[in-house]
């Protein structure tokens, strides 16, 4: 009978898997549509790269192509789709297509690429018209820059050079259509561009320009026809997530000048982007930028948190690199003296500007900061009556987006790289304040491409391994993500069989269960092992794998899961509870662990509460100490056990270590590191970001109930500080938005905004004991719909209403 199970079983997955490809197929955000760029070339220079690394360092132009055409008939529609290995920028004649930056997404190229698709038809002139497409390196043909002294792009992902397809569809209203390829007719020169890194920057030399070049009636007599290339391999696959987008623009606030001849801009805060400057100066000046996220104490640049790889010293990045990988630019004039110039194929994280080579100061109007990040839209709201936690919650957000440049990174300068275990302490704070469910189905398709069946990876695309599975389980708890928050089943439905076969490698890695090998809570002040932390990430996937076998109806999966997870709790509770632990732990993350992932028999949770209690207190001036996940861990697991106003009076206080301690250093991104770093580590690290999470589950009081995916039903429940006056909090689900507003209205008077997305449910819990009356008024109705003077604890269906608490 086994045998017949399984067989039909194996039948089920294969359907299921069908059905969910074809869905996938029909549905715009998923679609694979080979045909989009069929017959299609992919076309580039045909330079061979240099042998030497050294040579790598030198001037190498970003290639310039065109294609003219006719259109002479009625059009009805213009279609273009494209795409590159590395960056392209296109025009139609003379007019950037698309508001997308840094375009296509970085992907694993050789098992993966996105193309866009864009509708020029307003673009198309009667005649002639030209489409032009310049290519920047990107991460398809980085430098060979070693970072940390060792790790060398160029070993590590698919490189080559730079090569783009295109198909362009001209539909008339007439009925016929024609077709427009990318192949050798088209035509290629090179441009301004001489240098251009994602890391360290570009060089731009307005002597090379070839004006014009973007229009039809230039003359391309001297250029050379495209060579074809072989493309990098991977399938194309319409882009289905945000593009890198300009979302604002950064106004700097002042200009100083440290020393002679050099101007120092502050842009206000500390963003990830690039600029727009006007320039005045004659032929072959040349002026430099350089920037940082911090300036030092006599008021001159410090870039130093924000160098590539830790590159600090002669020799350290390999023959031809520079002493200090910093992030720079540079641009040389040409024959026009007042120009306005803007990088294309690079991007900065700072907050300061380093000019020189300019005759006088520049002007504050002179000069743009552009906001560059995965455009995903906002759908979160929080605010309160506190200016510090308003400014906690503002830091956040921008550390996040400026983390999201088509891949979830760590810091968007030194590495820009998408870590797995900042995704599983960070991915459902950043789920709080934006509809993360398109960006982070590509991200779990990064980690499907580069995992391998032998050993844990750390970063997806790949690029390293080191921190085990703390750091690749990313790729089955952002899924889990997706379900509670977006009822995604499809990811579920579509990836289970990979998922069993990812388990499996972990039970090879790990026989015994316990994890022994990898990083554990990184940037925590105390020791933490990894016995602890990877642990503790393997039974999280064991409880997922035993929902998401329920959900496929699979019964023998369920309780393999189900004895998967008997067997990792009790071995965490008798390394970590029942036996003394004589080696140096950061006790805070081992008690706020077994709490999070309730570990603790329930007749022995209070001994571990108020040993968390103990910790916190003997802490660093009362306050936590932990890293990137024990943060995560000990705000919920003190908040859940009833210490809601221990967390608040940590997260509201200016003493070291915290974040506001960090506000009040004058931090406008949060730190890698509790402890201000102006060297080593990042000023721009989403990992104690999880205090947003905080935010809205506490505060808002806005939590999901796993049971009911997509919050079909929900908990209402705030914490209600004394010092507190209101709190805004709004949250998107599929069904709807939730919202929780409640102000303090007197001493002792509440009122509550809530709304109930259609076809929900919200269990209401609110924090009184004693009151005389609690009132509900339905947005329907002016009149109270319910009076309950016995419990502040009830259910609402779909609607909106106003609730007053009378004590």
């Amino acid at each position: 009978m086994n045998h017949y199970r399984t067989y039909f079983l194996l039948i089920k997955m294969v359907f299921c898997l069908a059905i969910t490809i074809c869905q996938g197929q029909n549905r715009e955000t998923h679609q694979l549509r080979l045909n989009d760029l069929s017959g299609a070339q992919w076309i580039s220079d045909g330079k061979a790269q240099p042998q030497l690394d050294s040579l790598m360092y030198g001037d190498d132009p970003a290639p310039l192509f065109r294609k003219v055409f006719i259109s002479g008939k009625t059009l009805g529609s213009a279609i273009l789709y494209i795409t590159a290995a590395g960056y392209y920028n296109a025009t139609i004649n003379g007019v950037k297509i698309g508001r997308n930056f840094l375009d296509p997404a970085w992907t694993s190229y050789s098992k993966r690429i996105y193309y866009s698709e864009y509708d020029i038809t307003s673009n198309i002139l009667t005649g002639k018209n030209c489409i032009g497409v310049s290519l920047g390196n990107g991460f398809y043909n980085p430098l060979p820059l070693r970072m940390w002294g060792s790790k060398n792009l160029r070993e590590l992902l698919n490189v080559g050079r730079p090569q783009f397809i295109a198909k362009l569809v001209l539909t008339y209203k007439d009925g016929n259509t024609e077709v427009l390829r990318s192949d050798t007719t088209w035509k290629f020169s090179y441009g301004p561009v001489i240098k251009n890194s994602v890391y360290i920057g570009e060089v731009y030399d307005a002597r090379k320009e070839a004006k014009g070049w973007t229009s039809p009636k230039f003359n391309d007599s001297q250029w050379a026809a495209a060579i074809p290339g072989n493309g990098p391999g991977g399938i194309l696959q319409k882009a289905f997530f945000p593009a890198i987008q300009q979302t604002a623009v950064q106004k700097p606030v002042t200009i100083t000048s440290p020393e002679k001849g050099v101007w120092l801009v502050d842009m206000g805060v500390n963003f990830t982007g690039l600029y727009q400057i006007r320039l005045h100066g004659k032929e072959g000046d040349k002026i430099r930028f350089r920037f940082g996220e911090r300036i030092y104490a006599n008021g001159e640049l410090n870039p130093m948190t924000a160098v590539c790889g830790q590159i600090k010293r002669a020799g350290q990045g390999g023959p031809g690199a520079p002493p200090i990988a910093w992030q720079t630019d540079e641009y040389l004039f040409g024959e026009d003296a007042d120009v306005w110039y803007c990088p294309c194929f690079t991007f900065h994280v700072f907050r300061y500007m380093e000019i020189t080579g300019l005759a006088k100061a520049p002007s504050l109007s002179d000069i743009h900061g552009l906001v560059l990040h995965t455009n995903v839209k906002v759908d979160g709201h929080f605010s309160t009556s506190s200016k510090l936690l308003n400014d906690i919650q503002e830091a956040t957000k921008r550390t996040f987006v400026n983390n999201l440049m088509s891949v979830q990174s760590d810091c968007p300068g030194r590495e820009r790289f998408g870590y797995g275990g900042d995704l599983n302490a960070t991915s459902e704070s950043f789920i709080c304040n934006y509809d993360m469910h398109d960006f982070y189905r590509k991200t779990i398709y990064d980690w499907i491409d580069a995992v391998n069946d032998s050993t844990f990876i750390d970063v997806a695309p790949y690029v390293m391994k080191y921190c085990g599975i703390s750091w690749e389980s990313a790729v089955i708890t952002t899924q889990d993500h997706l379900l509670t928050y977006y009822n995604d089943l499809d990811i579920v439905r579509e990836l289970y069989a990979f998922d069993l076969k990812w388990m499996e490698k972990v039970a090879r890695i790990h026989p015994e269960g316990v994890v022994k090998k990898g990083l554990a809570d990184h940037e925590s002040m105390i020791p933490v092992p990894v016995e602890l932390i990877g642990t503790t990430h393997y039974l999280k996937c064991a409880r997922i794998m035993k929902r998401f076998a329920a959900i496929m109806d699979d019964a023998p999966n369920v309780k393999k899961f189900e004895a998967l997870e008997r067997k990792l709790s009790s071995e965490i509770l008798t390394l970590f509870w029942q036996k003394p632990i004589n080696q140096p732990v950061n006790r805070q993350t081992l008690y706020a662990t077994l709490l999070y992932y309730n570990l603790i028999p329930e007749n022995e949770k209070k001994g571990a509460v108020d040993s968390l209690l103990s910790a916190v207190k003997n802490g660093v001036n009362g306050h936590f100490t932990t890293g990137i996940f024990g943060t995560k861990y000990i705000l919920e697991a003190l908040s859940q056990a009833g210490y809601a106003g221990k967390v608040y009076e940590i997260i509201n206080s200016k003493t070291y270590p915290g974040w506001g301690y960090m506000i009040d250093s004058g931090a406008t991104t949060l730190w890698e590191t509790w402890k201000e770093s102006d060297n080593t580590f990042s000023n721009c690290h989403p990992m104690f970001g999880t205090v947003t999470e905080w935010f809205y589950r506490w505060l808002g009081g806005i939590r999901e109930i796993p049971e009911y995916p997509g919050f079909k039903k929900f908990i209402i429940a705030p914490y209600l500080p004394a010092d507190l006056d209101h709190v805004n909090c709004s949250f998107n689900t599929p069904y709807g938005t939730i919202t929780s507003n409640w102000i303090k209205k007197s001493p002792g008077n509440f009122q509550f905004n809530l709304k109930v997305p259609k076809g929900c449910e919200a269990a209401v819990n609110l924090p009184f004991v004693k009151f005389r009356k609690i009132s509900l008024i339905h947005s329907a109705g002016k009149k109270p719909v319910a009076s309950i003077s016995q419990s502040a604890d009830f259910s609402l269906k779909e609607g909106s209403y106003q609730i007053a608490v009378n004590q």
